[in-house]
């Protein structure tokens, strides 16, 4: 899009209307001079995660070779961000994808609601990581009626910080969900054995007669290591009284919805005369909408990071808040060289 104050604004979707590329994403056209001007490549992510990236990719790359002064991506829902930490023996991707684009030539990156705010040190350029709370407390005391009467709901322990800090702000309870229906992020196994186990016949050389000394102990005779207890989670409880009250259950992303349900249905045994469910972003796949609509929850509020227009048509639960001014004002306050701290009053680290 063109403009006379000095930035290009770019969409990287190929469907969208505004773009600047051509037909097919391999041929990056950019039709006029970008050299020298603040870019701003704006990239929602549709169902297709990874023809999205390499379009931005792509994109971005163009428009360094064309001698773009910045190039700034506007990733409203940072992808593979659950994929933050070493699982078994797999990989951080999140890491990976933070390489891929400081590599094709990004300089900055406005996001929101990272899934763990340590994602930004996984990036060599600044993240401006925004969040999405204040439009939720502010749909939170305009749209649910008699919501003095709420609690907020952590579904499990590990967000139980987030559903303090909207607590706090609303002046209302807080109620925490625990047990075996709940899994952690935390709570899985890394997987991991060093040294890795082996059977009972293998030895350290292939010799017979030297067993490996990690069987029973560690590498150093004589020091046995305790024996690990396995963890096994009680039956589900809620710490908290949500009786008579309205629930609202708060989360940063809402993707596959059988947790929710299950929560849900064990809030309704609870007392609980309503139920809303609290998201920044809504992935709602697969089934999720049929089961939204077939379960006890009564709305799902979502804003507009991620496209779910035809999940809406599916069910009628699903609400949206837009976020679009906040991203609109980041985008101003960078070009302008102007400080962000506005865009974050009142916000908690644990928001």
């Amino acid at each position: 899009l063109k403009s006379r104050l000095g930035y290009r604004v770019f969409s990287a979707n190929s469907t969208t209307a505004c773009t600047e590329l051509a037909k097919k994403i391999t041929e990056v056209d950019v039709k006029e001079s970008v050299r020298g001007q603040d870019i701003f490549i704006i990239q929602t992510i549709p169902r297709d995660v990874n023809t999205a990236i390499m379009e931005l990719l792509v994109m971005a790359y163009a428009l360094k070779t064309n001698c773009a002064k910045n190039i700034i991506g506007v990733i409203p829902y940072f992808p593979y961000s659950k994929q933050c930490k070493m699982r078994k023996r797999g990989s951080i991707v999140c890491k990976l994808l933070a390489s891929m684009l400081a590599k094709a030539g990004l300089t900055h990156i406005i996001t929101m609601d990272l899934h763990q705010k340590e994602i930004q040190g996984f990036f060599s350029f600044p993240v401006d990581n925004l969040r999405a709370s204040p439009f939720l407390l502010q749909y939170i005391q305009e749209e649910i009626p008699d919501y003095r009467n709420a609690i907020i709901v952590a579904k499990s322990p590990s967000a139980a910080k987030r559903a303090q800090s909207y607590a706090e702000r609303l002046r209302l309870g807080l109620a925490v969900m625990h047990g075996e229906a709940q899994c952690s992020e935390s709570d899985m196994a890394d997987g991991r054995h060093s040294p890795p186990p082996m059977s009972s016949g293998r030895t350290t050389s292939g010799h017979p007669g030297l067993e490996l000394p990690w069987r029973h102990q560690a590498s150093f005779p004589g020091i046995e290591l305790p024996i690990m207890m396995a963890k096994e989670k009680p039956p589900i409880t809620v710490v908290g009284d949500v009786g008579g009250r309205i629930a609202i259950i708060v989360d940063d992303i809402i993707d596959d919805v059988e947790d929710f349900v299950a929560a849900a249905e064990i809030l309704k045994e609870r007392g609980a005369y309503k139920i809303y469910i609290m998201a920044t972003h809504g992935l709602l796949s697969a089934e999720a909408p049929r089961l939204i609509e077939e379960s006890a929850i009564d709305e799902v509020v979502v804003t507009n990071t991620v496209p779910h227009e035809v999940q809406k048509l599916q069910c009628p639960k699903i609400k949206t808040v837009d976020v679009s001014m906040i991203l609109a004002e980041a985008i101003r306050r960078i070009h302008n060289g102007e400080s962000m701290a506005y865009l974050f009053r009142n916000i908690t680290v644990d928001d």
